[in-house]
């Protein structure tokens, strides 16, 4: 099988809408710290951007956690292989995800956090694919709504693959 990839949200309109969502964040959290939480490894890239343009203190940590294998459809299972460094009792808290999909990960690790007692928590997404939602998982701050299609670049990945593309992408079966 061979791919090819179209172009479906060209480069400057990504950091033209992060620039978007950082202004936002910083504008509700003006005289705030934040904790930007980075769900790897997909984030890196879309968490990086953001963190650069928002006007507030931030500082960053990461979890880990996935639902895919090396296909292009979520397995259904959610496993967490890399938590916190530190604690979030009574901290501003963002996740910062690439992608909600089923919703299955953002769910649980939204359950997961606020059992922790953070101040605030949120949930900021550079895509939302509305129509493969299995649980109800709504972000608070949404990048774009894309199509059912598979999607790559900006930190999106194929087995691994295509995470540094500075465009949104989807994958075509050539």
């Amino acid at each position: 099988m061979s791919l090819g990839i179209e172009v479906l949200i060209p480069e400057q309109d990504v950091r033209d809408r992060i620039q978007e969502i950082a202004d936002a964040l910083s504008e509700k959290y003006a005289g705030e710290e934040v904790l930007l939480v980075g769900i790897l490894n997909g984030s890196v890239f879309f968490l990086t951007e953001l963190a650069q343009k928002m006007n507030v203190p931030v500082e960053i940590d990461f979890m880990a956690a996935s639902s895919y294998g090396s296909g292009t459809e979520s397995s259904g299972r959610v496993l967490i292989t890399k938590d916190l460094e530190r604690s979030i009792k009574g901290a501003h808290v963002v996740i910062v995800e690439d992608i909600v999909d089923t919703g299955q990960t953002l769910h649980l690790l939204t359950e997961m956090l606020l059992e922790r007692q953070p101040a605030s928590l949120e949930v900021c997404v550079l895509l939302d694919k509305p129509a493969r939602r299995k649980v109800c998982m709504d972000a608070d701050f949404i990048g774009f709504e894309i199509p059912d299609a598979f999607v790559v670049g900006w930190g999106l990945d194929y087995d691994q693959k295509y995470r540094d593309l500075p465009y949104i992408g989807v994958i075509k079966e050539q």
